[in-house]
């Protein structure tokens, strides 16, 4: 897959890609960052169009130049090494239901689970459906996946949680696990937290990074009595304007160091999003209302949060059972004790 980037000479957008151990450029006409975006995306079209039609391959490649810096782009990047050899040469019309089912058997057989394979074919339709919407397709493709998974049930104890923290060795990554179960942030919401975001004076931390933000939301938490003096320490040793760091630059990921100190506690498997959902559980076992808990958790629905977390209020259908009191309360003889 060929890697086009954007970037500046001179002053002036240039769409840049190696061909033949050569760089490449192209200037272009736009002024804008999301300009710059389309005009290299419909470059990118136009340079390599076969006369069969626009390829998976050449659409995959203008969607990745469209996301831009979004996290979809770097999905895109990754999740193209295993779509795009068996899908690229294709036009998107000429994609079949059996395409995608020899797909999901070969991944199986590869032993990938379903839920990976959904992602992936995922963003096939994703960008078949960008693609109709740019007007480079006229139709979309049926893209068959595997079932959508059960939704996975993993929330850690206070036992657990206390171990696994102790047991991670790298400063960086304790810190990381620490803000993500008292901010109940993403692990994305993390690893990109900056200070400028921090107010450790007034104790809250805003995990959007702007007004526009991502698309799953990112909620303004307090920073509770648990965090605060990790922070603050982190804060005196920082070497960068990220929160989270290693050798004073951004940390990419945390799984590595995160599978460390799972195995290193002795606990059963779990990931770093595990951390936010034990967050949920914690809030609603003690008795937070599910309004609340939505706001910290950055849902923009309550039922959304109330599907998952409010099983675990200790006042879940609590007036439904007492209405089906069948007996009345067994009272005592005794009679009271005087003081």
């Amino acid at each position: 897959m060929r890697d086009y980037r954007i970037g500046r000479l001179k002053g002036r957008f240039v769409v840049m890609w190696d061909e033949a151990g050569t760089r490449r450029r192209y200037r272009l006409a736009a002024h804008t960052v999301k300009e710059a975006e389309r005009e290299a995306r419909d470059l990118i079209i136009q340079v390599s169009a076969p006369a069969s039609g626009v390829t998976v391959k050449q659409i995959w490649e203008a969607y990745q130049v469209e996301m831009g810096e979004r996290r979809q782009a770097a999905k895109l990047a990754q999740v193209g090494r295993n779509v795009l050899p068996v899908f690229g040469h294709m036009t998107a019309e000429s994609i079949t239901a059996d395409d995608c089912r020899g797909y999901i058997a070969t991944r199986r057989k590869h032993g990938r689970k379903d839920a990976t394979i959904r992602t992936e074919l995922g963003c096939l339709r994703s960008a078949m459906i960008w693609a109709r919407k740019a007007k480079l397709v006229h139709t979309v493709p049926a893209i068959d996946m595997p079932s959508t998974p059960p939704p996975r049930e993993r929330y850690l104890t206070r036992a657990e949680l206390a171990v696994l923290l102790d047991a991670a060795s790298e400063p960086h990554i304790k810190l990381a696990m620490l803000l993500m179960v008292t901010t109940a942030g993403r692990t994305g919401a993390i690893l990109e937290l900056t200070w400028d975001r921090v107010d450790l004076e007034r104790r809250v931390i805003r995990l959007a990074a702007n007004d526009i933000g991502p698309r799953k939301g990112r909620a303004t938490v307090p920073i509770n009595d648990s965090l605060i003096g990790a922070l603050q320490t982190a804060k005196a040793a920082a070497l960068s304007n990220f929160v989270v760091e290693w050798g004073g630059r951004k940390v990419g990921s945390i799984k590595t160091g995160f599978n460390a100190a799972v195995t290193r506690a002795g606990i059963d498997h779990c990931t770093p999003h595990d951390l936010r959902r034990t967050a949920g559980r914690f809030m609603a076992e003690a008795g937070v209302p599910i309004e609340e808990i939505a706001q910290y958790l950055g849902h923009t629905n309550p039922n959304i949060t109330r599907s998952t977390y409010a099983k675990f209020s200790p006042d879940h259908l609590r007036k439904a059972a007492n209405a089906l009191e069948l007996f009345p309360p067994v009272r005592s003889n005794e009679p009271k004790r005087k003081p």
